[in-house]
C-alpha cells in the first residue's frame, strides 16, 4: 500500500475510516491487535488531533514508536465530558486490561519498609515489604535491606521501644536480655506507664520522619528540665540519646534549607526504556531513594510520569506536600486536585526551572540516566547472553522464556514440584508455579517430575505461553520422562528441552552436566562458563523456590495443633487455650473446671478438650 496523503504511513483502511470519524471531544482511546487485544490506553483533550498524530510521520519521532504502532490493527474511543473524567477512566481502563505498551506498576515488594503497630498500646518496630490499611504506620521505603536493618538498628540503640513479637509479648513472664542492657523497658512484664511509652514512640516516629534536627531540640529541653530538677541520671540518658542523634544526623546531607517534605521524580528515556528515579526528601534531608524501570512504551515522557503519579501515590503511605518534576504536565491543576484528596489538603506540583529545587532536580535527573546506562548495559548482555545459549546448545528456538522445573520433598513427605520462569535473561516471579504432588507413590521423584509436567501444559496454568526452552533439574532420568510426557501430549518439538544435573566429583567430574533428547553424552560448557553459570543460577532458583514451598507445606502441618481435630474447638477458642495455658501440655494437665473457665469455653466443650488430649497421650486401649 502507497502512502496516503498529507505523509501519513501506510494504514489499512479501517483505521483510515475511523480516523475521519473521531471526535474532537476529550475521551479516551484503546490501541488493539489483530487478536483485538489492548496494546495501549491514551487519554486526549482532542482525540482526532492525538489520534492522527499516531499515523503520520510527523508524530512519530523515533523507530520504536512507528514499530509499536506497526502492531496496531484497530482502535475505540470513549468520548467524555471533561478531561477530568478522561483521567479517571484512563485509570480504570489501564487497571482492567494492563496494555503492554502503558506504564503498570506491580505490587512491588522489592523494598522494605518498617511498620509502627499504632493500634497496640506497647507498638514495636518491624520490618514488612508490603502496606496495608490495618491502621498502622509504614516508614520508607528504604533501598535495600541493609538500609532498613540499619535505620532499625539505630531505633534500637537510641530509644527503648519493645523487641519482641505481639505473641512473645503476651506470653513473656520476666524481662529479657535488652532490658538488662537499657535498650527496652519491658512493657511486657513491667508496669510501664502508657503516657511514657507513647512519648517514646512519639520520638520515633519523629526519627523514622526525617525529624532528627526537631527531636533533638526536644530532647535538649527536656535534658534541661530534668537537669533543673536534679535528675542527674535521667538527664545523662537524654544526653547519650542527644549525641547517638547528632552522630546520626552528621551522616545525612542537607539539601534543601526550608525543610519541607517533598519528592523529586526525574524520568530519563533513550531507545524506548524508561527509568523514574523518585528521591524522598524529608525535612531538608535526603531519606532514600527508589527507580523504576519500564521497557517499550507508546507514552511520552509527559505521559508516563502522569501515569506513574497516579498509580504510585493511589498505592503510597505518604503523599508529600511538593512534588517536583523533570517535566511538565499537561495538566498540573488536575493532578494537584487528585493528589490533594489523597493527601487531605494542598499538594504542589512543580518543574523547577532555577534554585535550590533546580539543583535537586540536577540530582535526580543524573541517578535516572546512570540507572537508565545501568539498565540499557545490563539488557544488551542478557540479549547476548541468549543468543549465544541458543547457539551453544543449537537450540530451534531463541530462549527468550525459558521455565524450569525441581522437586522437593522428605523421603516422599509433603512432595511438591516448583517452576521458575526467566524471561530475556530475569527472573519473571509473576509467573512463577507451585504444584502440590497428588501422586499416590511414595518417594517416587520420576512420578512427580510426570505430574507437574503433566499438570503445566494441560491444566489451568497452560493459559500462560509455552516457554521457549523447558529445562528439568535431575539429569537424563528427569530428562526422558520430559520427553514422554511432551510426547504423550503432542508437544514434543514445539519448544526445546534440557536437563541439568551436578557434576560427580566422584568419577572426577569438573562441571555439572546439560542433557539433550536424543544425545548420549552430556554437553560441555566450560569453554563459556558465562552460559553454564546462567543455566545452574536458573536451577538454582527452581530449587530454592520449590525447597521454600515444602517447607512451607511441611510447617503447616507442624503447627497444626491437636486441638484442631476435636469437636466444639474452632480457631477463636484454640487461640484463647493457648494464650491462657501456653501449651498443649499445660492444658493436658489443666483440669476440666480449669479449661472451662477460660473465655468462650463451657463445660462441655472442656470435657470433649480432656478426653481428647487423655486418648492422645494413652493411646487407643488393646483387647
Amino acid at each position: 500500500m502507497t502512502p496516503g496523503p498529507n505523509n501519513e504511513n501506510p494504514i489499512n483502511n479501517n483505521i483510515q475510516k475511523q480516523l475521519d470519524n473521531v471526535s474532537q471531544r476529550p475521551g479516551i482511546y484503546l490501541m488493539k491487535s489483530a487478536e483485538n487485544r489492548v496494546l495501549y490506553v491514551g487519554k486526549a483533550a482532542n482525540l482526532k488531533k492525538r489520534l492522527r498524530s499516531y499515523f503520520k510521520k510527523s508524530g512519530q519521532t523515533d523507530p520504536k514508536t512507528r514499530a509499536l504502532v506497526g502492531n496496531i490493527a484497530s482502535f475505540e474511543v470513549i468520548v467524555t465530558v471533561t478531561e477530568k473524567e478522561a483521567l479517571i477512566l484512563e485509570a480504570n481502563l489501564i487497571k482492567r486490561h494492563k496494555p503492554r505498551y502503558n506504564i503498570v506498576l506491580k505490587d512491588d515488594k522489592r523494598y522494605p519498609l518498617l511498620r509502627l503497630n499504632m493500634r497496640h498500646a506497647y507498638p514495636n518496630l518491624h520490618i514488612v515489604r508490603k502496606i496495608k490499611k490495618d491502621g498502622a504506620r509504614y516508614f520508607g521505603p528504604y533501598a535495600s535491606a541493609g538500609a532498613v536493618r540499619q535505620a532499625l538498628k539505630i531505633v534500637n540503640r537510641t530509644f527503648g521501644l519493645r523487641k519482641c513479637k505481639d505473641k512473645e509479648f503476651k506470653l513473656r513472664k520476666r524481662p529479657c536480655l535488652h532490658f538488662q542492657m537499657q535498650t527496652c523497658m519491658a512493657p511486657c512484664c513491667r508496669d510501664v506507664a502508657f503516657s511514657i511509652y507513647q512519648g517514646l514512640v512519639h520520638e520515633v516516629v519523629l526519627f523514622l520522619n526525617g525529624r532528627t534536627p526537631a527531636l533533638i531540640r526536644k530532647l535538649k529541653s527536656d535534658m534541661r528540665h530534668e537537669a533543673q530538677k536534679q535528675q542527674f541520671e535521667a538527664a545523662a540518658a537524654l544526653r547519650d540519646k542527644i549525641i547517638a542523634l547528632e552522630r546520626t544526623l552528621e551522616k545525612q546531607a542537607i539539601v534543601s534549607i526550608d525543610q519541607k517534605d517533598r519528592d523529586v521524580i526525574a524520568v530519563a528515556e533513550k531507545e524506548g526504556p524508561f527509568v523514574i528515579m523518585q528521591l524522598f526528601v524529608r525535612g531538608g534531608f535526603i531519606q532514600g531513594s527508589r527507580h523504576f524501570e519500564f521497557g517499550g512504551t507508546m507514552s511520552t515522557r509527559t505521559e508516563v510520569l502522569e501515569t506513574f503519579l497516579r498509580q504510585y501515590y493511589e498505592k503510597a503511605h505518604f503523599v508529600p506536600s511538593e512534588i517536583l518534576l523533570s517535566s511538565p504536565l499537561e495538566n498540573n491543576l488536575s493532578m494537584e486536585n487528585m493528589l490533594g484528596r489523597l493527601k487531605g489538603r494542598k499538594v504542589a506540583v512543580r518543574c523547577p526551572q532555577r534554585g535550590e529545587k533546580r539543583r535537586l532536580m540536577r540530582l535526580a535527573q543524573e541517578n535516572a540516566e546512570t540507572k537508565l546506562t545501568d539498565y540499557l548495559n545490563s539488557a544488551t548482555r542478557e540479549k547476548d547472553l541468549i543468543a549465544r545459549l541458543q547457539q551453544r546448545l543449537r537450540l530451534q528456538h531463541l530462549p527468550e522464556r525459558i521455565e524450569c522445573f525441581d522437586n522437593s520433598s522428605i523421603y516422599g513427605k509433603s512432595p511438591v514440584s516448583g517452576m521458575v520462569v526467566f524471561e530475556k535473561g530475569r527472573p519473571a516471579k509473576q509467573f512463577y508455579r507451585t504444584y502440590k504432588m497428588r501422586t499416590p507413590k511414595l518417594n517416587d521423584d520420576y512420578a512427580y517430575m510426570a505430574e507437574a509436567l503433566k499438570r503445566r501444559f494441560t491444566g489451568r496454568t497452560s493459559q500462560d505461553p509455552f516457554p521457549d526452552l523447558l529445562m528439568v533439574d535431575g539429569g537424563k532420568g528427569q530428562l526422558n520422562i520430559a520427553v514422554a510426557i511432551l510426547k504423550g501430549l503432542g508437544l514434543f518439538g514445539a519448544f526445546d528441552i534440557i536437563g541439568i544435573a551436578k557434576k560427580d566429583e566422584n568419577r572426577g567430574e569438573t562441571a555439572d552436566k546439560i542433557y539433550k533428547p536424543g544425545r548420549m553424552n552430556p554437553l560441555s560448557l566450560q569453554r563459556d562458563n558465562e552460559l553454564l553459570l546462567f543455566l545452574q543460577n536458573v536451577r538454582d532458583e527452581a530449587h530454592r523456590f520449590a525447597i521454600g514451598f515444602h517447607r512451607r507445606q511441611r510447617g503447616k502441618k507442624l503447627l497444626q495443633s491437636e486441638l484442631d481435630i476435636i469437636e466444639g474447638i474452632g480457631k477463636k477458642r484454640k487461640n484463647a487455650l493457648l494464650n491462657h495455658f501456653g501449651s498443649i501440655e499445660n492444658i493436658r494437665r489443666a483440669g476440666v473446671e480449669a479449661i472451662a473457665a477460660v473465655s468462650g469455653m463451657n463445660r462441655r466443650v472442656a470435657q470433649n478438650v480432656k478426653k481428647a488430649l487423655s486418648k492422645q497421650i494413652t493411646g487407643p486401649s488393646r483387647v
